[in-house]
């Protein structure tokens, strides 16, 4: 018997969660490579524990998802691939601290996106494929957060790698930074 639309849409959608869980593993892979490069860091060795825990409870997340699905579903090989490229980057001597936080949100980037797109798929796929991908807005709600934070931490890598010294953190700077935010936007308004 041929396999329906439906069934189709179902496959696709668990392919995606599998590439998920995969890269939710690099994730957590990649935090623990990454301990004890900040470990002189409270701040940035603290939010990186704490990331390590959320991403764990998110890989259990995950894989109670797929497992709705079939556990025989696999991630494609291009992300396998992608995933190995990435270990050894991480793991190499090729990028700066700098580089290898910068890559870590690229791939919570790609994990968040993959998550929302898996969740718009699943309301027009069907009522038990959106029951069943339920959980995993929770995954993406904390996923998003941690691009956020991820943010501030390159802040701070990035300015020590380039300048020795840590960025400037106070109210003044913060201001400077919105304005040149907003002078940015306005030059790109008034340009086109």
């Amino acid at each position: 018997m041929p396999a329906t639309l439906d069934d189709t849409k179902r496959i696709a959608i668990a392919t995606e969660i599998a590439d998920i869980k995969a890269l939710q593993q690099l994730l957590i892979d990649n935090e623990q490579k990454l301990l004890p490069a900040v470990s002189n860091d409270k701040e940035i060795s603290d939010r990186l524990n704490d990331f390590l825990k959320d991403d764990q409870q998110n890989l259990s997340v995950i894989e109670d998802i797929l497992g709705k699905f079939g556990n025989s579903v696999q991630p494609r090989d291009n992300i396998q691939q992608y995933i190995e490229q990435a270990k050894r980057l991480i793991e190499g001597s090729e990028l700066t601290l700098y580089q290898k936080f910068s890559a870590h949100e690229r791939i919570k980037h790609q994990v968040f996106t993959t998550g929302l797109v898996v969740h718009k798929a699943s309301q027009i796929t069907g009522d038990d494929v959106k029951e069943a991908i339920g959980p995993l807005n929770q995954v993406n709600f904390r996923n998003r957060a941690h691009q956020e934070q991820l943010k501030a931490v390159l802040e701070v890598l990035g300015t020590r790698e380039l300048t020795g010294q840590d960025p400037d953190q106070s109210i003044w700077a913060r201001t400077q930074d919105a304005v040149a935010a907003l002078r940015g936007a306005f030059d790109g308004l008034t340009n086109n």
